[in-house]
C-alpha cells in the first residue's frame, strides 16, 4: 500500500511513523503534490499552531491540493482543525473539508485539555471494533464544533467533534498514534477503509 504522510513542517510525524510500522505498513513522508495525488492513502497530521501552519501549507502550494484528493485522507490533531471552515486560534481560513468551526476552550477549564478522555456517539467504520466510550488521548486547547459530519463527539466542559467524516475526508481531534490498542485499531480500520 502507498501511504503517504503529509510533510509540511507541523506534524508530530514519527510516532504516526512508528505507529503504522507496528501495523505492518510503510508510511513515506513527502511534501510532493505528485506523490501525494498517486497514495492509497493520505494522513494529514499537525501540531503547532493554526496559522502558521496554513502558511506553510500554502507555500508548498498543499493547501489547494488536499481538498481535491479522492484516496481515503485521515487528518490528525490540528490537522483535522486545518481542514474545518475556520479557527479562532490566530483568525485562520481553513481548508473548508468540514462544514464547522474551531474554537477554544473557555477558561472555565484546564486548557490544553491534556490526557486521556472517551469518545462516544460512534458512527462510522473507522471506529469498527471500538466501543462507545473507549478513551483515547489527547492534547488540545481548540476544539471543532459538534456538527452533522461528526462521527465522534467528547466531553470536556461541552461536547464537541473528536471525529469528523465528509466523504472520503476523516478526521480525528485524539492521536491514534498515542492511545494504545485503541488507537492501533483506528489506524488499521483506516488502512481498511
Amino acid at each position: 500500500m502507498d501511504l503517504k504522510i503529509v510533510n509540511y513542517g507541523a506534524g508530530n510525524i514519527k510516532s504516526i511513523q512508528f505507529a503504522f510500522q507496528r501495523l505492518g505498513y510503510d508510511a513515506v513522508l513527502s511534501n510532493n503534490p505528485d506523490e501525494i495525488i498517486k497514495a492509497d492513502k493520505v494522513i494529514f497530521p499537525g501540531v503547532g499552531e493554526a496559522s502558521s501552519a496554513m502558511k506553510m501549507l500554502r507555500a508548498s502550494g498543499l493547501d489547494a491540493l488536499i481538498p481535491q484528493l479522492k484516496q481515503p485522507v485521515l487528518g490528525i490533531c490540528l490537522g483535522m482543525q486545518l481542514m474545518c471552515n475556520h479557527t479562532e486560534e490566530g483568525n485562520t481560513k481553513g481548508l473548508g473539508i468540514f462544514n464547522t468551526n474551531v474554537k477554544r476552550f473557555s477558561n472555565n477549564v484546564k486548557v490544553p485539555q491534556m490526557g486521556w478522555n472517551r469518545i462516544k456517539n460512534l458512527k462510522s467504520g473507522l471506529f469498527k471494533g471500538i466501543s462507545e466510550k473507549e478513551y483515547m488521548y489527547l492534547v488540545h486547547s481548540y476544539y471543532a464544533e459538534d456538527c452533522d459530519e461528526s462521527i465522534a463527539t467528547s466531553d470536556y466542559e461541552i461536547d464537541y467533534a473528536s471525529a469528523l467524516e465528509n466523504d472520503n475526508f476523516f478526521g480525528v481531534q485524539f492521536h491514534p498514534e498515542k492511545s494504545g490498542k485503541i488507537g492501533e485499531q483506528l489506524l488499521k480500520n483506516f488502512l481498511e477503509l
